[in-house]
């Protein structure tokens, strides 16, 4: 199909055969025997350039664990243009770096008015690259092509609205293919509300992969399996008998319930030591931070 597709497009275009992508829109892709490898490395280099950051200290994790980033209205200003570059290039990166998003999700709401901790935050981003910047994604040849899926969320994390962060992630081939780390829309009122909202908007990504999957005639007809570590929030999408705990949930957020009983996905819990959307919800420490970053299919390619 490939082979004829390119004659075709000969005949109409001029145009040459130069053999498998390597790169595309500054994502360098090396196929092996062994799977495919992703990277951003030399956007990575070139970030680091452009912020003269390319001689700093290296650390572990993006962000210190425990920290929490507020608006900070009394603290100095700094040059929003300069943060907002930041903030933007480090948003592109995130495209085959996972281990990055809940801390670039978080610097992002801070655009506004930026100060000299929302500035010192990022820098620690970039230092986090500085060591890093080798990292992609490799999706191994012969893994599970089964899509599979990780929902969780961090109840009233953030300090200023006390709105809840939520995080998903789906993997084919032990690799990450989709993921989110978004600030809720609305207050919640328990964990449990939190994490079904959470799943909520995994199902929504449920939805759309099992389409791209269908196109590209790979199609899933078994229920697509998200952990969840939050055994209520399963109950729920399972029982709508819950009253006086889901009465008050929005309409819009029970569209899970319709695609667990369609058998479109299927919640399994997990513990949370191995719920990998952890990664996305909060600051981690670090051996916790490294494990979850691995499990993500997270790595420096093996030559």
């Amino acid at each position: 199909m490939f082979e004829q597709f390119k004659k075709s497009m000969m005949v109409e275009f001029d145009m040459t055969d130069l053999g498998k992508m390597r790169y595309f829109l500054g994502i360098e892709v090396i196929q092996g025997s062994g799977g495919i490898f992703i990277s951003q490395r030399k956007y990575a280099q070139e970030i680091l350039e452009r912020f003269n950051m390319h001689q700093c200290n290296s650390v572990l994790n993006p962000i210190v664990p425990g920290f929490k980033l507020t608006k900070d209205e009394g603290g100095i200003k700094v040059d929003g243009t300069v943060y907002k570059q930041m903030v933007g290039s480090l948003m592109y990166l995130t495209a085959t770096r996972p281990d990055l998003m809940f801390v670039v999700s978080l610097i992002s709401r801070y655009m506004e008015r930026p100060t000299e901790v929302h500035m010192q935050t990022a820098k620690r981003v970039l230092r986090y690259v500085k060591g890093t910047t080798d990292l992609g994604i490799f999706y191994k040849k012969g893994g599970t092509e089964e899509l599979i899926g990780y929902t969780d969320s961090d109840y009233a994390g953030d300090q200023d609205d006390r709105k809840s962060t939520s995080g998903y992630v789906f993997m084919v081939n032990m690799g990450a293919v989709s993921w989110s780390s978004k600030k809720q829309p609305v207050v919640t009122l328990s964990t449990t509300e939190a994490e079904f909202i959470a799943a909520a908007s995994s199902a929504c990504q449920v939805v759309w992969l099992r389409r791209i999957l269908e196109s590209l005639n790979h199609e899933q007809r078994s229920p697509i399996v998200v952990y969840c570590d939050n055994i209520s929030t399963i109950k729920l999408s399972r029982n709508p008998v819950l009253h006086g705990r889901s009465k008050h949930i929005d309409v819009r957020f029970h569209f899970l319930r319709n695609l667990v009983k369609d058998e479109v996905l299927e919640l399994v819990h997990c513990s949370s030591l191995e719920q990998v959307a952890d990664i996305f919800t909060k600051p981690l420490k670090v051996d916790l931070f490294l494990k979850l970053r691995g499990l993500l299919g997270v790595c420096k390619l093996q030559e």
